[in-house]
């Protein structure tokens, strides 16, 4: 009989949670931190296109899954079965037009539908109702944005969205020059959550073009670093052309 890989690794989780002193202490509050970090690890891998870390970095997402399954089912507050029937339920019911009678025909169909399914599941009018307080400010922007795009608030065209960047730099500028440092950082605000709306709207998720960008500035940087130190000078030491020098150095070899 074949067997039942799902089962065997809940069986392990609920022997570690009776014989291991830390799975034994573990708690749903403490676990928080540990999930985080390991949702970040599993993007960066997806950023990093590297199926293998992907691969293991899903699996310690599914244990933070089951553990915490384990602890409420140990509290009788909810189980994975339970977590399972209410995820297959809502699946159901936010896809009427697989699972019912109606009709969409594009992408954007299905997420408005999605987003009235679940305003009435909540029983709440708000399209902004249910964003979450805690989700890293560029991926709730973009949330804020396309939830917004659900109801018909948005651009019609990719030039009117470019068209608010500019407006939103030139103002920035003129409260610089006015040097009114209270409304500065508003200002940089509007900017960034403009740029975030653009890459929405031509299709960028814009957190992993900046995490790619991260990437690639500290991989140039080291380069350079390591071709300054090697040639035995001090970074410090050096005026800002010297360093460009070396930057430039390290663009080229990106292309080699």
């Amino acid at each position: 009989m074949p067997e039942n890989k799902f089962e065997n690794l809940k069986s392990i989780i609920e022997e570690l949670r009776e014989k291991c002193p830390w799975d034994k202490k573990q708690t749903i509050k403490s676990l928080r931190a540990l999930t985080i970090e390991e949702v970040y690890e599993l993007s960066d891998a997806i950023i990093s296109e590297d199926n293998m870390n992907i691969e293991e970095e899903l699996g310690d997402v599914l244990l933070h899954i089951i553990f915490y399954s384990q602890i409420g089912k140990e509290k009788k507050l909810f189980s994975i079965d339970s977590v399972i029937d209410k995820l297959i339920t809502k699946l159901k019911e936010r896809h009427p037009h697989v699972y019912g009678d109606r009709n969409v025909t594009s992408p954007e169909e299905v997420e408005e539908n999605w987003e009235i399914i679940k305003k009435k599941k909540k029983n709440s009018n708000k399209t902004l109702g249910n964003i979450s307080k805690n989700i890293p400010p560029i991926v709730k922007a973009m949330r804020i944005q396309e939830k917004v795009r659900s109801v018909g608030f948005d651009w019609e065209e990719v030039d009117q969205v470019l068209n608010k960047i500019h407006e939103e730099l030139s103002e920035l500028k003129n409260e610089i020059e006015n040097k009114n440092f209270k409304k500065i950082k508003g200002e940089v605000g509007d900017l960034l959550f403009s740029i975030i709306n653009y890459s929405r709207f031509i299709g960028i998720d814009p957190e992993e073009a900046l995490e790619k960008t991260n990437i690639k500035f500290v991989n140039r940087f080291n380069f350079m670093e390591n071709q300054i130190l090697k040639e035995g000078k001090v970074f410090k030491n050096m005026n800002l052309k010297e360093m460009d020098e070396y930057w430039e150095m390290s663009k080229a070899q990106e292309n080699e």
